[in-house]
């Protein structure tokens, strides 16, 4: 069972130098401040370096763990930002699994301006969860130094970590239950990781449950809006991210 610590732990940070330990489980966290592109978005990304052991969060864990706030308000000319979720790890959780990161987390994003002809001035406040026996919220407050001249290359390998978008979409079974809907998808294929959303949504969503069944994997999770009641799901909304040994791939939309 996971234990939430007092929020007299939840921490302010500033953009601090990897050397310092502002929270338990943190070494620092900063943003890296990227470049500009040709159109005037900016490609930057947040750096979580964690101490040996912890972890933190993907964006839709699963039935536990904290996932990451991002609140981009004190930005300047910033028009719209996308982040860029590098694949998530197995984390076990409990009787279940999480999906998060040890170690360390680059995270990238691209930031567009409302005003091309003006620079980005970024700045971000982070809720996020760090956890090892116990999970500790934290939050950081960062602003971005000015961008570099060149790509960087730390930023680059994130991004190469990002899943691929697949064309192929997997046939779905949706259910409604007691307090909000059931999806089960099937792929013609065996994957090692998987996990569901709904795009542009608050509804909550559990772990993905993976089996395999005579050559096919069936995914099943359960998708519960703040109401808990039964609700019509978009099929086109749903999205899912896939791992296996050869990489990770990202499906949007199921098939009736």
């Amino acid at each position: 069972m996971i234990r939430i610590a007092s929020p007299l732990l939840c921490l302010a940070l500033s953009a601090l130098p990897l050397s310092a330990e502002p929270a338990p489980g943190l070494i620092g966290v900063r943003i890296l401040p990227g470049w500009v592109q040709s159109d005037g978005s900016r490609v930057g990304a947040i750096e979580f370096q964690l101490q040996p052991g912890w972890k933190t969060y993907w964006r839709s864990p699963g039935d536990s763990g904290l996932p990451p706030v991002f609140d981009w308000l004190g930005s300047d000319n910033l028009g719209d930002i996308a982040l860029h979720w590098p694949a998530p790890q197995a984390i076990p959780s409990g009787d279940g699994v999480a999906l998060g990161y040890h170690d360390r987390l680059v995270l990238p994003f691209t930031a567009r301006p409302a005003d091309p002809g003006q620079p980005v001035d970024l700045a971000v406040s982070v809720d996020f969860g760090l956890c090892k026996n116990i999970c500790v919220p934290a939050h950081a407050a960062l602003r971005a130094d000015s961008p570099g001249a060149a790509p960087d290359p730390v930023i680059l390998a994130a991004m190469d970590r990002v899943p691929e978008p697949a064309g192929e979409r997997p046939s779905c079974d949706i259910r409604p239950i007691e307090d909000g809907i059931r999806v089960t998808a099937t792929l013609p294929r065996p994957v090692a990781l998987a996990a569901m959303e709904l795009a542009d949504s608050d509804v909550w969503v559990s772990g993905t449950e993976v089996r395999s069944e005579s050559g096919r994997t069936l995914l099943t999770a359960d998708f519960v809006p703040p109401e808990a009641a039964p609700f019509d799901l978009p099929r086109n909304r749903l999205v899912f991210t896939l791992a296996d040994k050869d990489g990770a791939v990202e499906m949007r939309g199921c098939k009736g």
